[in-house]
């Protein structure tokens, strides 16, 4: 009889004790917080850089977080949150109405915060003479109207024009399909999607007859000890919103032409968030967006803070 009631008392409080835990552990058995534990996010493969410096900061400031990118294309990235395999993607780009209700009518909560403003950089062979170019002749090579340097430059030799792209499916391409070509695909007969932005470099790098078209965080990235900067065999091209293009009116991405709004090839980047349960992906949001070393990051690599409350400080480039 006693060890019966023995075994009871024992059984009814192994099932208290597993009630309370249960009860204090979320339901999705997360244990993260704004500034601890493990998650894992996904990003657009383009902004790769200046992801990886802010994570390096944000965790030597919070030792107790890890935070895992995945870099790939845009369109997975947001195929990933919708599917509820991440909680965070960065991206250029808003949650669709579509996307938005989806989410909602799943009783989630989804959130787009802005992060920061990048310029699309476009990119020459160090050996091609023409570097400027007119964002209306930049339409024409994406539409496949103008497919030889000589038909914008008379008297060019370069021969065909060789268009290359990070990925098919990238934040790079939808901006120029959204933006440049009101929705219309890309039909330059000479479209090359390589694989990762430093790959449009080094493709740029070993044909003289390209333009490459990548994010101009990489031409900033003193990270990168590959050197994708202005010293390898590239030339940065100056984009002109009046046609013809002239030195004058040309402005290269640099930091303050995103500010004044001379530079017309300009995007913002996003985290699109998707976490209700308020944790760890909305921390490292939260210092990328709104924390002043988060935004100092940002600042340094080039690109323009979505809060500009700092000193943006005008550059004097030559545009040869």
């Amino acid at each position: 009889m006693r060890n019966g009631i023995f075994n009871f008392i024992i059984g009814l409080t192994l099932i208290l004790g597993l009630a309370l835990s249960c009860k204090d552990k979320p339901k999705n058995g997360r244990t993260d917080t704004y500034s601890s534990g493990t998650i894992k996010f996904v990003s657009d493969e383009s902004f790769c850089p200046i992801i990886e410096e802010e994570i390096e900061v944000f965790q030597s400031i919070y030792p107790d977080a890890k935070v895992i990118p995945q870099y790939t294309n845009e369109l997975d990235a947001v195929n990933m949150l919708m599917r509820g395999k991440t909680c965070l993607a960065i991206t250029t780009r808003k949650f669709t109405e579509r996307e938005f209700k989806n989410l909602k009518d799943r009783k989630f909560l989804p959130v787009a915060i802005p992060l920061a403003y990048d310029g699309l950089a476009l990119i020459v062979n160090n050996t091609n003479p023409d570097t400027i170019i007119s964002i209306k002749d930049l339409r024409l090579i994406l539409s496949g109207k103008v497919s030889k340097w000589e038909k914008l430059y008379p008297g060019s030799k370069l021969g065909d024009i060789e268009v290359a792209f990070d990925n098919k499916q990238s934040s790079t391409v939808h901006f120029c399909v959204d933006s440049l070509l009101g929705g219309r695909p890309i039909n330059s007969p000479n479209i090359y999607a390589v694989n990762k932005s430093a790959e449009v470099i080094d493709f740029v790098e070993k044909h003289p007859n390209s333009i490459g078209i990548i994010g101009s965080n990489w031409l900033n990235d003193k990270r990168d000890m590959t050197n994708v900067t202005f010293k390898r065999n590239i030339r940065v091209m100056a984009v002109s919103k009046i046609h013809p293009a002239t030195v004058e009116s040309s402005w290269k991405p640099y930091q303050f032409y995103l500010y004044n709004g001379n530079y017309p090839l300009v995007r913002t980047i996003y985290a699109l968030l998707n976490d209700p349960y308020h944790g760890l992906p909305w921390g490292f949001t939260n210092f990328i967006a709104a924390d002043h070393r988060g935004q100092l990051i940002i600042h340094k690599a080039g690109l323009l803070p979505y809060r500009a409350n700092m000193a943006v400080r005008e550059v004097f480039v030559n545009n040869e």
